[in-house]
């Protein structure tokens, strides 16, 4: 197996190359400017016994979703999980490039993405079939008002190419599945200027507190098992019941 993941060396994307490695993928990681992270994340992947490069893109462009994509030869797995949030307000104050970033990171560059792995792994083209996990948001279905209207938006906007894709590509062997984290302690929040939010949100999640990355991570590599080979075209809640 060898699976791409982007957004791959922090936060959930860093868990999911890690629990993956433990089941035997040799990875792809993409990622955007952290190298010790990415240095970090590999490490730990290849002391699991798999092999695991890096490539660091900006997956906004053509060249860098080409990039990625290509680094992952006999492409057998893709986990579309690069995103954030960027900021947090009210849409009337958040900053019109910051919307445009959102949307181009979350949505358009997650249809890239996606587009490039079904070449790559369609039986028409050569390929031997697989998975590919788009990673979306509980914001999709619950709006995240006062909050990030923006990114809820767009990743609602994921949720659909999940459903529409698994249609169309299941006779090429490829199964689309998604997976909607709730509040999930990661750096998201402070990238987005709120390192406290976890604390403020998670104890009103109805199980009471943030999920942890780890939890995403399962369910991920549950969805690209052997077991979850009648699944496709949904999305799996992790959530904590928000």
């Amino acid at each position: 197996m060898r699976t791409l993941v982007t957004g791959g060396t922090r936060g959930i994307g860093a868990a999911v190359a890690r629990r993956l490695s433990a089941d035997g993928h040799d990875l792809v990681l993409g990622y955007a400017r952290d190298d010790a992270a990415a240095e970090r994340t590999a490490q730990a992947c290849r002391a699991l016994g798999v092999a695991c490069s890096t490539v660091r893109a900006d997956l906004t462009t053509d060249a860098g979703v080409d990039a990625v994509v290509g680094a992952a030869d006999r492409l057998t797995g893709v986990v579309n999980n690069a995103g954030a949030t960027l900021h947090i307000a009210p849409l009337a104050d958040t900053p019109t490039d910051v919307v445009r970033a959102s949307v181009g990171l979350n949505l358009t560059a997650a249809i890239l993405v996606a587009r490039a792995a079904v070449r790559v792994m369609a039986r028409s083209r050569g390929g031997s079939g697989g998975v590919l996990v788009n990673v979306g948001s509980g914001a999709a279905t619950l709006g995240s008002p006062g909050e990030y209207v923006h990114y809820a938006a767009a990743k609602a906007g994921v949720d659909a190419l999940t459903l529409g894709l698994a249609q169309e590509v299941a006779d090429e062997g490829i199964r689309v599945v998604g997976v909607a984290p709730g509040i999930i302690d990661t750096t998201i929040h402070a990238d987005a200027g709120e390192p406290g939010r976890v604390a403020r949100v998670g104890p009103l999640v109805p199980l009471g507190r943030a999920g942890r990355v780890e939890e995403v991570a399962d369910a991920v590599a549950w969805l690209m098992s052997a077991e979850a080979s009648y699944v496709t075209g949904t999305t799996l809640r992790v959530a904590g019941g928000r």
